[in-house]
């Protein structure tokens, strides 16, 4: 069995920025932005050892169903791809600041589908527990300034910014988390989430994974954003900057959010920024009844970069009816 500083059966000890046993993530500038699904946005894209990466890793893609634990080759070039991912060199999915478009580079996401593939599964002893997986864990979190307490824990494969706060919580490959964010008690972060800055989320926070088809939207959660205990974001949804996602709320693209002011149907499955945004119902007529679906109610308009107070918060959230 491996134990923790040791090496796993399969010899490898995952550790970007460090040397000796582990494999070292190349560093690189800022991932570019405003490329389209299908393309790489991860640094140095324009470069050719960037570029030769993508390729490589689109021809494996090509031939994956061929592709076992065997190939040695392969997973030497999909571990490079992971290594970027777990370091922040790149990211799975961002925000297109012109067309304000999600945008995935599918090819990251194909390397992860492909990691599963290549890698065997691995027993791994930590004090009295015992683990079976084909990932390791990430390591070195207080040289990356990141607080993770007992009982938390995120995979190899997703980037934790500096001053991230793990309580007891889990992160899932392809997530990103951004600096300063609070990942409070019994969240969780699937695969390929991306997670803004200065963000909280609250105790139970489920948000999902999203890691097929290669071409869908994870779940983006902008900056400076609160989300309530319990409140569950799944199948690609998104949140504004800045937005208040009031405790239990349940969002995906097919929750319609509502202006409560005019009755209007701002979207499906993106909560806009600067709002503070709750769970609600809407009356529905069918050939069997009347029923009350889900939808989340924008009750609140905030001003851009106004903090979030919580007792402010509760007062809006008590004059709406809302239990907080």
């Amino acid at each position: 069995m491996a134990h923790v500083g040791a090496r796993s059966r399969t010899g490898l000890i995952v550790d970007a920025g460090t040397r000796g046993d582990r494999f070292v993530a190349v560093p690189g500038p800022v991932p570019a932005r405003g490329v389209r699904a299908g393309t790489a946005g991860v640094p140095g894209l324009t470069s050719a050892p960037m570029a030769d990466l993508q390729s490589r890793i689109e021809e494996l893609w090509s031939r994956a169903g061929a592709l076992g634990p065997t190939d040695t080759g392969a997973l030497a070039v999909v571990t490079e791809a992971i290594g970027l991912l777990d370091c922040g060199e790149a990211r799975v999915a961002e925000v297109d600041p012109v067309t304000d478009q999600v945008v995935v580079h599918q090819w990251l996401k194909q390397a992860i589908l492909l990691l599963f593939r290549l890698r065997s599964m691995e027993t791994t002893e930590v004090g009295p527990f015992e683990f079976a997986d084909k990932l390791p864990l990430k390591r070195n979190y207080a040289a990356s300034g990141v607080r993770v307490v007992p009982g938390a824990s995120a995979r190899w494969g997703s980037y934790l910014g500096s001053g991230v706060i793990c309580m007891p919580s889990y992160v899932n490959i392809g997530a990103r988390v951004g600096a300063g964010t609070m990942v409070d008690t019994w969240a969780t972060v699937g695969s390929c989430a991306q997670i803004g800055e200065q963000v909280h989320l609250s105790g139970g926070v489920g948000i999902g994974g999203v890691l097929e088809p290669a071409q869908a939207a994870p779940v983006v959660i902008e900056d400076e954003v609160m989300i309530g205990s319990r409140c569950m974001i799944t199948q690609g949804a998104r949140v504004g900057r800045g937005a208040v996602v009031g405790e239990g709320t349940i969002l995906n693209p097919s929750i319609p959010v509502i202006d409560a002011e005019t009755g209007v149907e701002l979207s499906r499955g993106h909560v806009p920024a600067w709002c503070v945004a709750v769970q609600a119902s809407r009356r529905r007529v069918f050939p069997g009844g009347e029923f009350f679906l889900p939808c989340v109610l924008v009750i609140k308009r905030l001003t851009e970069g106004q903090r979030h107070d919580k007792a402010q918060l509760n007062d809006i959230l008590r004059a709406h009816g809302v239990s907080t």
